[in-house]
């Protein structure tokens, strides 16, 4: 196991430099985006909100969402999670 976690924490000593280069994603200047950007951003890029946003109703937003924290497990409190909901709802949600 000691080898596996050497490994991984070489492979991201390694990818820093290129992560150091990343310009943050520009999101939706709209209520809740600084929820969405301190919850949402901790784990992953921003980039997935808009990559993904032109499949996504409201139903499917909140099966993203409750998988980020049942299946992944993100802590993201019930008041947040509602929030990020209206956020990326308003914003971000398929037309149609």
């Amino acid at each position: 196991m000691t080898k596996i976690a050497l490994a991984a924490a070489m492979l991201l000593l390694a990818a820093a430099p290129a992560l150091a280069d990343e310009k943050p994603v520009p999101l939706k200047d709209a209520p809740g985006r600084d929820t969405v950007e301190s919850n949402c951003g901790t784990c992953h890029s921003l980039d997935y909100i808009r990559t993904n946003s032109a499949f996504q109703k409201p139903d499917t937003w909140k099966a993203e969402v409750a998988k980020m924290v049942n299946v992944f497990g993100a802590e993201i409190k019930p008041a947040d999670q509602e929030k990020i909901l209206e956020y990326l709802i308003a914003n971000y949600g398929a037309k149609g």
